[in-house]
């Protein structure tokens, strides 16, 4: 039968994932500790496991002497030829060296080394082993709670499952199966921490990868995910084969796949949409479920995009609180204005046009200030809160009335006059006058009678019946000279 020391070792290689070798030699350096406190030296033991780790014994070696100077380090000629036939001077022994010969401080001291070095074996082992999992599924069970965050039996070790890294869908309990991905390990006092989390976009890739196999090897690849924890989570996609639908690969037939993925989110809602290379098609596929008419690209090197969609579409495209054009935003890494077919239409053109022309032709070469991040001292934050909800351009706030500017989560009062104040000292603000109708006096019949007259402000035809020019938008208003006074 093995000793209780082959039984022990093979406990240390089996639950802890030590290594025999490592165990062999702790074990080693323990004894030599304890030789060295009984004899002030180790420099002549040899320590000698039997076979199958059923004991060891510890040997002191000699060397045979005339006359003994240091009886640790020398034996006699007489005593050596007690104990061995032959001896001579010079030679040297190894003698047996009892166990009981060691006094108590020496034992202990032999015990404490042997339990500290083991200790520090399985955490350096433990740490080592999890350290090459970052970034890896792992499955444990609830085992305890703590102010919010979550402790979870991982077999070896435990995890943590902090609350910032849980979903705000999910709720968890007692012995409940725990699937998370290993995002940090971090050096403990009583062995690795494992940090773990469900909110991370790569836990997303990762449970993609159990559930395509097409991603799994590489024939679908992930371009980018963009994920709001428990709400929505935006996945690109491509194929590097054509007979390959990427979409088609992850939604599965009928679904089945996707339904997987979603299940394991706990019902967050999941939007898998093609990467395109024009920017174009990427911002309309990034805007789904929403319908899109039309995609503007306002400004290329600013990654400035508008999209139009129809009424009926607009919710669905900003989504709740914005949540789906602010995913869209980050996935595309555009940002994205989203108007209806009205809006687009009422925008004011020759605003544009008179930027365009200022920027060409402007004095001093001094770039003007259009975006509210652009702003001097303007505080980062107020600026995300407002993109998030469309507004983006320093017009587009300052088209807004103070109750519409209240509504903005996030914002407070004080915030809104900071930044008016702000855009009053660094931008210059022109109002355009409420001038009257632009008159038109003068014009000629078409040979069905009908009087056509030219546009005072951009020379486009237009009619008595029009009240609005066609091309530019200008106020019509129609005088008529009088004949006397002609």
């Amino acid at each position: 039968m093995a000793s209780e020391m082959a039984d022990a070792i093979r406990q240390l290689i089996d639950e802890k994932g030590i290594s025999e070798d490592l165990i062999v030699k702790t074990v080693e350096d323990a004894l030599l500790a304890a030789y060295k406190k009984k004899y002030g030296t180790n420099e002549n033991a040899v320590v000698r496991f039997k076979d199958n780790y059923e004991g060891v014994d510890v040997y002191a070696k000699k060397t045979i002497v005339e006359e003994v100077d240091d009886p640790v380090l020398e034996i006699s000629l007489e005593e050596a030829n007690d104990m061995a036939d032959g001896a001579e001077i010079g030679d040297i022994l190894e003698l047996p060296v009892d166990p009981h010969d060691f006094d108590l401080q020496s034992v202990m001291l032999a015990k404490q080394t042997t339990r500290q070095s083991l200790r520090e074996i399985s955490r350096d082992t433990l740490f080592a082993e999890y350290k090459s999992k970052v970034g890896e599924i792992i499955i444990g069970y609830f085992q305890r709670e703590k102010n919010g965050n979550i402790f979870v039996d991982l077999g070896k070790v435990e995890g943590i499952f902090p609350k910032k890294y849980q979903s705000p869908r999910e709720i968890y309990h007692p012995n409940d199966r725990i699937k998370a991905m290993i995002v940090e390990v971090e050096r403990g006092r009583s062995g690795p921490q494992i940090i773990l989390s469900r909110t991370h976009a790569e836990f997303v890739r990762k449970i993609l990868e159990l559930e395509v196999p097409e991603i799994y090897d590489k024939t679908v690849d992930v371009f980018k995910i963009v994920r709001e924890p428990g709400y929505r989570t935006k996945i690109a996609v491509f194929s590097h084969r054509e007979d390959i639908d990427p979409v088609g690969a992850c939604v599965g037939l009928k679904g089945i796949r996707i339904q997987a993925i979603i299940r394991e989110l706990e019902g967050e809602k999941v939007d898998i949409l093609k990467y395109e290379v024009d920017a174009k098609r990427f911002i309309r596929n990034a805007l789904s479920p929403a319908e899109v008419r039309d995609i503007y690209i306002l400004d290329e090197a600013k990654h400035l995009a508008l999209a139009v969609v129809p009424e009926s579409q607009l919710s669905v495209a900003i989504g709740k609180q914005g949540l789906n054009v602010r995913l869209a935003n980050r996935l595309c890494d555009w940002n994205i204005d989203v108007k209806t077919e009205e809006q687009f239409l009422q925008m004011d053109r020759s605003g544009d046009y008179r930027r365009a022309v200022s920027e060409l032709f402007g004095e001093g070469g001094e770039e003007e200030i259009l975006t509210i991040a652009d702003l001097p001292g303007i505080d980062p934050a107020w600026a995300a809160i407002l993109r998030d909800v469309g507004i983006e351009q320093i017009e587009d706030f300052l088209g807004m009335d103070r109750e519409q500017l209240s509504s903005i989560e996030g914002l407070s009062p004080d915030a809104i006059s900071t930044i008016q104040s702000i855009i009053q000292e660094n931008v210059e603000v022109v109002e355009e006058e409420e001038t009257e109708s632009a008159p038109v006096v003068a014009g000629e019949e078409t040979a069905d009678g009908e009087e056509v007259y030219e546009c005072p402000d951009c020379g486009a035809r237009v009619t008595p019946d029009m009240s609005h020019c066609p091309a530019c938008g200008v106020e019509l208003s129609f005088e008529y000279e009088d004949d006397q006074n002609a």
